[in-house]
């Protein structure tokens, strides 16, 4: 799974990037610090099944604090997307094309309004962010657009002539966007499009059509950066009335996660990604303690969180509506290293059981006999959908 990081430059992308993986990139406040899109590991956080089984689990991938199991996911930190970057501004191309293979999208905007669309530091606030959330979507439905209507006068007369099926054939062109025959087929029925004629599709139409793909595919979460500016308050209030019908808006603040999550890998606090507090466990200097003070009264004793990990978790879990499987035995939890509960996987809704057997190991789905419900210790077919948190036997 890829998640993408998008947004203008200077808004906090790479400080999010930071925060969710502790990545060794650059921060700094001034336009285009990033020249390169970076990938790295950040994690989603979920129920431990330990506890089920009043066991002590031992990951291979990832790790579990107080039974919550972080399981990890790909995050990509895209260079900032000017206007224009459609028509190649500020390197849009390539930055556009690294996101081809994303899921989803993580949009990144600062909420305090202190940073203007080009990325620079506007001392009084008077940027609207509220304008960040239609520039992104104009961005990339028009890249989508573009791509579509290049060709399109040739592309559909050819699917007229030759009796190709519609949908097939438009996910076929956008196979470099990860969109499906799913995707393509909802659009055109929702945009009531005439399927016979494709000819006969107007701009409008074509526009309508790649807007709903793009929303499909590559679905968006806004992360309302910079939470704990004094002008920050007033502009979430004005995006959640705006937008909050369109899109899922989570106040956060990247600077004070990667702030707790170095505290805590130096060994001065206990923090738990994405709870509302921590636990100081060695003597800090001033300078620490008051920062330490300042993320709490400002961040966690508002919000409940600092919001990194619950952008992260809605992303996966309620906008890609993923869920979490574990393998186990129903004799033994253990793999052949000893390791108990050793790993989690993500899978797509309406996984079944020989989905999983293939995710595991190609071999398992091709001797495929049945699965076990480790939890009831109930047999499974091949077609047994799966649900979140399950425990799962594979058995050939």
């Amino acid at each position: 799974m890829l998640i993408g990081l998008v947004g203008h430059p200077s808004v906090g992308k790479s400080c999010f990037f930071k925060a969710s993986t502790l990545a060794n990139v650059e921060i700094h406040e001034r336009p285009f610090t990033t020249l390169k899109s970076s990938e790295a590991i950040g994690y989603v956080k979920v129920p431990c099944v330990e506890t089920y089984f009043n066991t002590k689990c031992d990951p291979r991938f990832g790790y579990c604090i107080n039974a919550q199991r972080f399981v990890p996911i790909t995050l990509m930190d895209v260079p900032g997307l000017v206007p224009g970057a459609h028509e190649g501004k500020g390197l849009g191309y390539e930055f556009l094309n690294d996101l081809s293979q994303a899921d989803a999208l993580i949009h990144v905007i600062d909420a305090s309004g202190t940073t203007n669309a080009q990325g620079e530091n506007i001392p009084d606030a008077s940027y609207d962010p509220c304008l960040d959330i239609a520039f992104l979507e104009y961005e990339i439905d028009t890249w989508y657009y573009t791509i579509l209507s290049n060709n399109w006068a040739r592309y559909s007369r050819k699917i007229i002539m030759e009796k190709i099926k519609l949908d097939k054939a438009i996910a076929q062109q956008f196979s470099g966007l990860k969109i499906t025959e799913e995707h393509v087929t909802r659009a055109i029925q929702k945009l009531n499009l005439n399927i016979e004629k494709p000819d006969s599709w107007t701009e409008k139409d074509l526009r309508s059509f790649c807007s709903l793909i793009r929303h499909y595919s590559k679905p968006i979460i806004i992360a309302a950066n910079k939470i704990d500016k004094p002008t920050s308050k007033k502009n979430l209030e004005k995006l959640q009335q705006l937008f909050s019908s369109q899109y899922t808006i989570i106040p956060c603040s990247a600077d004070s996660e990667l702030a707790l999550r170095e505290a805590s890998k130096a060994g001065l606090i206990t923090y738990i990604p994405g709870e509302k507090s921590f636990d100081i466990i060695k003597p800090l200097t001033e300078g620490q303690q008051q920062a330490l003070d300042y993320i709490k009264k400002n961040v966690l004793d508002i919000y409940g969180s600092t919001g990194v990990q619950d952008v992260l978790n809605d992303t996966v879990f309620k906008f890609l509506h993923y869920i979490a499987i574990f393998p186990g035995g129903t004799g033994k939890l253990e793999d052949s290293n000893g390791r108990r509960l050793p790993d989690c996987f993500l899978l797509p809704p309406g996984s079944t059981a020989l989905d999983f057997a293939y995710k595991i190991h190609q071999d398992l789905g091709k001797n495929f006999v049945r699965a076990i419900d480790v939890k009831k210790k109930l047999p499974l077919g091949r077609e047994h959908a799966l649900k979140h948190l399950d425990v799962i036997e594979i058995k050939t």
